[in-house]
């Protein structure tokens, strides 16, 4: 009767969670799934629409600017994930030495987190200004012609990660600070006993002991990464050249601008089946090395 009376009241306070989470979670997911099975004729009635099957998806895998917007994912991905990663450690290990003005540094470190993504873009669009941006400026001193870096094809993406470097890392920084500051110190002290120091204390202590938080950190910044949107949305609209589109780009160009809205929702759901065999691949082969 006790047992009964504990699962009732689970249930009962776990509806309200329930709820919101069907509503906003698993209804969306049903409601994207049911639209890119279907066309929408009528752009302006969406109860309007014609069951294609899975058209879209086929012909989303014939779509050489969908190959396009994952080429640049990927570029931006392979650029701006190893970056976030290991200088959020880097950052992390060195802020938990004894430096002057440890306090400032992860200040300093974390501030630019708490901005927004339209301010840090709209800054940063200034800074990577071609005839007036502050990078240009100093580089003016030493080459005559400095580069246009969100109009070249060969630079935009990599200014892209580079913002994003700058705007995010200081999430990782806390984690790793976090984990590195968990670490027992008689560990290291019975490391240093053995002479192991430097690069074989952090090999043998620090990275095993930070393993979680780092499988951690990598896939939330895989899936996050994957989904960028805002920078090449505000600076570049994908250009030059498409050269800096993306897959959620693609997928607000497709659903808003050109209102292809059930090929809009083939690009989300293929973008989440990608996600989810990152997250597993992430899992394997990082997470399993724990072992």
């Amino acid at each position: 009767m006790g047992l009964r009376k504990e699962t009732i009241e689970g249930i009962v306070w776990s509806l309200p969670y329930l709820a919101v989470f069907t509503v906003f979670l698993i209804w969306p997911a049903l409601k994207g799934l049911y639209m890119s099975l279907h066309t929408y004729p009528n752009k302006f009635d969406l109860t309007e629409t014609e069951w294609v099957g899975l058209q879209n998806y086929v012909e989303l895998f014939q779509d050489p600017v969908f190959y396009n917007a994952m080429e640049g994912t990927l570029l931006f991905v392979a650029i701006s994930v190893p970056a976030l990663v290991i200088l959020g450690l880097v950052m992390a290990l060195g802020v938990n030495r004894d430096v002057a003005g440890k306090r400032t540094l992860r200040a300093i470190y974390f501030s630019p987190y708490v901005l927004t993504v339209a301010v840090v873009t709209l800054v940063w669009g200034q800074v990577y200004s071609q005839s007036y941006g502050l990078i240009n400026y100093y580089l003016g001193f030493f080459i005559d012609n400095p580069p246009g870096w969100l109009t070249s094809p060969d630079l935009v993406m990599a200014a892209l990660a580079f913002m994003t470097v700058w705007w995010l890392v200081g999430f990782n920084f806390v984690i790793f600070l976090a984990a590195r500051q968990s670490i027992p110190e008689r560990l290291y002290e019975a490391a240093r006993l053995d002479g192991a120091t430097g690069w074989r204390a952090f090999k043998d202590i620090t990275l095993p002991q930070m393993r979680n938080s780092v499988v951690f950190v990598v896939m939330v910044q895989f899936i996050l990464q994957f989904q960028v949107f805002a920078q090449p949305y505000v600076m570049t609209q994908g250009g030059p050249k498409d050269t800096s589109d993306t897959l959620v780009y693609y997928l607000y160009r497709s659903a808003f601008s050109q209102q292809q809205f059930g090929y809009g929702a083939a690009i989300g759901y293929v973008l989440v089946a990608i996600l989810i065999v990152i997250a597993i691949v992430n899992f394997k082969v990082i997470g399993d090395s724990n072992d």
